[in-house]
């Protein structure tokens, strides 16, 4: 399975608890073994919403992907 579909899979899993806060969660770009992601709606300007990348999307995704080094927003 590709980085791209297992970083998908994840990202589906947490969206839900992303869309309950009024945002939303989207991949733009896996380069590597860095990822960018997108907040968007009530999140994209959330002061929490990095706390909400580090100890909850990039944990995630760390767990799953364990090569990753990197999460950050476009």
């Amino acid at each position: 399975m590709s980085s791209r579909v297992v970083i998908e899979s994840v990202l589906n899993r947490l969206r839900p608890f992303i869309v309950a806060d009024g945002g939303d969660i989207e991949l733009v770009a896996v380069d590597g073994d860095t990822v960018c992601v997108r907040l968007t709606g009530a999140c994209a300007d959330c002061p929490s919403s990095r706390l909400t990348l580090q100890y909850g999307v990039e944990t995630a995704l760390r767990y799953e992907h364990p090569g990753l080094r990197v999460v950050r927003v476009a």
